[in-house]
């Protein structure tokens, strides 16, 4: 093999590239590296592909044991185009989800969201919540519009910057002052300082269930409404403009398409085959040692897996500098994970069910106290949290027409805050699901063959999470609090990709981690991202 040439940290021959794991985005790193003229060889602990996107099968029922539902497709067309002859669309079938979501309040409120369209949006929640709610919810979504022009491209589309510190800014603009009842006037918005999304839910919107509908999007990705910035209504600002889509088959079907697509592109994979080891020389990452104790030797190494979990694959050093965003510390990191019960029905699905169905925990503060602490470090399990249902019209996902796969999920503690491998307490939590789900399937205990639970502690086995986190997207704002680790480290040729670096968590996010990786090694350290 040729020597590697590094002058600027850039590969400008055919070099030998090392990836640890093989999660989306890893796996879009690999692919767009090997596309470039690399030779790519990935090493995965477990035994197949795809990280937190899975799927979990059982007399013919089949679930995702990830993400759903897919946002921002523009992210993996750009893949599948910028890899191979195949488009996204010839790979994977790709439908649109209409309605977007379905809400379903504690007061009987019932809601449903057209998707991609501002106009119905408004009139469905004017229609739900009183004349005036679309009107807030539309001006509320014009700023985080703002929001998404002002960071699209440094948190997405570029390598984080050195001076990281300028995103800890909140770009969220301030609501107009508006006259209040006295005459006075006032600003709509935090007093002492940026607003958090729980403020600028409660004060921009007013209506407690519009208030919820906003939240339930951050929580959604395991973020706390109360010190989320305000900066997060970026996220249904992004879900509203660009559309819900599915993936016929689930999403694992997503992940599949991205092996296959890697396969093509000569990428090797080894299975059950655990890192335990980067082998640095002459100050650079040169390669990794295996749990069989044999060494490959690489040019570059790319690490898929959380950066915390680095260290002891470093002699105990951190691939961070002083200054740089740190991973997040502790058990588990405290990033919450998901609550799943996979549901098998007799019975077909009904015309004209929503997909996806949102249904509002009763009591807002009792849910966040017990997936976030009540600000003593105390948990209390929530009798009735928010429960997600999905319920997608597919034939490949359920053994035949008189049955039905659904899917609930609720966002909870990690593991090690709360003991998740407590099977007795599990069940009883999974109970508190499906009692939840009843509202939007009626008769659901009558129709249930069997279901299956699954915890953040299933997570963390599978996928090496630290407490079975599941991460999410990068924010501006709240002085950087909500930004991950920098694609490339202080050791020269490791670089990080997938959810628990730049540009955090979710498949979107994670396709363009790839990307970003894949340029700097390309393109050189001082790479500022594709133009």
């Amino acid at each position: 093999m040729p020597p590697l040439s590094v002058g600027a940290d850039k590969v400008t021959v055919m070099a030998r590239i090392v990836v640890i794991g093989s999660g989306m985005g890893a796996m879009a790193a690999a692919a767009r590296l090997a596309v470039a003229g690399h030779r790519v060889v990935v090493y995965e602990r477990g035994r197949t592909h795809g990280g937190g996107v899975g799927r979990f099968e059982r007399d013919g029922f089949r679930f995702d044991t990830g993400p759903g539902l897919l946002h921002l497709p523009a992210v993996h067309r750009d893949l599948f185009v910028k890899t191979g002859k195949q488009t996204l669309e010839q790979s994977v079938e790709l439908v649109q989800v209409d309605p977007a979501s379905r809400h379903l309040f504690a007061d009987g409120t019932d809601v449903r969201l057209p998707n991609a369209s501002r106009a119905g949006v408004l009139q469905a929640l004017d229609g739900a919540f009183g004349a005036g709610a679309g009107e807030r919810w539309s001006d509320l979504v014009n700023r985080a519009r703002e929001v998404w022009d002002a960071t699209r491209r440094p948190l997405l589309e570029e390598p984080l910057r050195a001076d990281w510190r300028v995103l800890g800014r909140d770009p969220y603009p301030a609501a107009p002052v508006r006259r209040g009842r006295l005459g006075g006037l006032f600003r709509r918005g935090g007093a002492a300082g940026p607003p958090t999304l729980a403020e600028v839910a409660r004060r921009e919107l007013g209506d407690p269930r519009a208030a919820a509908l906003l939240e339930s999007h951050v929580l959604a990705h395991g973020l706390d409404p109360r010190s989320a910035p305000a900066a997060a209504t970026v996220l249904p600002y992004i879900e509203q403009t660009f559309g819900t889509w599915y993936v016929r088959g689930g999403m694992r079907a997503l992940a599949d398409a991205l092996h296959e697509r890697c396969r093509q592109r000569k990428v090797e994979f080894h299975f059950e085959a655990e890192v335990t080891g980067i082998v640095e020389k002459d100050g650079r990452a040169a390669g990794v040692e295996l749990a069989d104790g044999s060494v490959t030797e690489a040019d570059a190494v790319v690490s898929g897996i959380d950066p915390a979990l680095l260290p002891p694959l470093l002699g105990g050093q951190r691939p961070w500098r002083e200054g740089d965003v740190r991973p997040e510390s502790g058990a588990g990191g405290g990033t919450p994970g998901r609550l799943t019960v996979f549901l098998a029905l007799r019975g077909a699905r009904p015309e004209g069910t929503a997909q996806r169905t949102v249904v509002h925990a009763p009591d807002r503060d009792a849910e966040l106290a017990a997936v976030f602490g009540d600000g003593q470090g105390l948990r209390e399990p929530c009798p009735r949290p928010t429960v997600t249902v999905l319920r997608p019209d597919d034939p490949a996902v359920r053994p035949d027409a008189e049955h039905e796969a659904v899917t609930l999920t609720a966002v909870v503690a990690p593991h090690g805050p709360v003991d998740w491998t407590d099977g007795a307490a599990a069940e009883q939590d999974a109970q508190r699901l499906i009692t939840a789900a009843e509202a939007a399937i009626p008769e659901l205990r009558g129709r249930l063959l069997w279901h299956e639970v699954r915890t953040p502690a299933d997570t963390a086995a599978e996928t090496g999470a630290r407490g079975g986190g599941v991460p999410g997207p990068v924010l501006a704002g709240a002085d950087g609090a909500f930004l991950r680790p920098a694609n490339a480290t202080r050791i020269p040729g490791l670089y990080l990709a997938g959810g628990w670096a730049h540009p955090g968590g979710g498949l979107a996010h994670a396709g363009m981690s790839g990307a970003l990786v894949a340029g700097l090694i390309v393109e050189g350290g001082d790479w500022r991202g594709s133009q």
